[in-house]
C-alpha cells in the first residue's frame, strides 16, 4: 500500500481504505479462483495497482467520462481507476465468467458506485465510451478492430482527444506498422513507465496513446 501513497498522496480517506482493502480481496478471491499468479499476488500493489493506476499519470479523468475496459480479467485496469476516478464510470469485460465474478465481487466488497461489467465479448456491447483502456490483452490492431466502433466521436471534454489508452510492454514497432495499415491517420503516441514510477519493474513497460 506504501508504493500507492508515494505516487499517489492525494487519496481520500475512503480511497485510502478502498486501495487498502485490494490486497486481502484478492488473496481471498484467489484462493478460489486463480486470477493472478501467486508469485504476482505479493507484488498485487506493484505489479497489478501501480501498474494500472500509470493511466491516472497520463490522463485525470473528468467527472462523466466514460471508460471500457477491454479483456479486464480480475479488475485490472479497471477497479483500481474506479477508486481514484469515483465520478467517472467503468465497464469491464472479460470473455471468462469467473474473472468477471472476481471482479465484480472485489467492486462491492469495497462498494464501489461506479461500475459496470459484462461477460462475452466486446463487439456485443451497445453504448459508446469516451475511452477504452486495456493492459496487456492482445496487440493493438486487434483491440481497435474490435472496438473502433465503440470510441464517442462527438462528445469530447477530457483533456486528451478521446481514444485509447493501453499498458503494455516489449517493441511494439510491428504492432503499430499493423495498426496504421487500418487506419493511416491513427496518432500513436507511446510512453515509457518509467518516466512515471521508478521502480525496476516499470523499465520496459509503456502507455500507449492512440486517436
Amino acid at each position: 500500500m506504501e508504493i500507492i501513497e508515494k505516487y499517489f498522496p492525494e487519496l481520500s480517506a475512503s480511497q485510502h481504505a478502498q486501495f487498502a482493502q485490494l490486497k486481502t480481496l484478492y488473496e481471498d478471491w484467489n484462493a478460489r479462483i486463480n486470477v493472478i499468479s501467486r508469485k504476482d499476488i505479493e507484488s498485487l500493489y506493484e505489479k497489478h495497482v501501480l501498474h494500472s493506476l500509470a493511466i491516472a499519470k497520463f490522463i485525470s479523468f473528468k467527472p462523466g467520462t466514460r471508460i471500457l475496459d477491454i479483456g479486464t480479467g480480475g479488475g485490472f485496469p479497471g477497479i483500481p481507476l474506479s477508486i481514484l476516478f469515483p465520478e467517472s464510470t467503468f465497464t469491464m469485460v472479460d470473455s471468462i465468467a469467473k474473472k468477471i465474478k472476481v471482479a465484480e465481487g472485489v467492486s462491492e466488497a469495497i462498494q464501489l458506485q461506479n461500475t459496470d461489467f459484462a461477460i462475452g465479448r466486446v463487439e456485443q456491447l451497445k453504448e459508446n465510451f469516451h475511452f477504452i483502456v486495456a493492459r496487456a490483452v492482445a496487440p493493438a490492431d486487434q483491440l481497435y478492430r474490435w472496438t473502433q466502433q465503440y470510441v464517442d466521436a462527438k462528445e469530447e471534454f477530457n483533456t486528451k482527444i478521446n481514444g485509447y489508452i493501453f499498458l503494455k510492454g516489449g517493441d511494439l514497432k510491428e504492432e503499430f506498422k499493423v495498426l496504421k495499415q487500418l487506419n493511416k491517420k491513427l496518432v500513436i503516441e507511446e510512453i515509457p513507465l518509467k518516466n512515471y514510477f521508478e521502480e525496476e519493474f516499470f523499465e520496459t513497460k509503456k502507455l500507449v496513446y492512440i486517436f
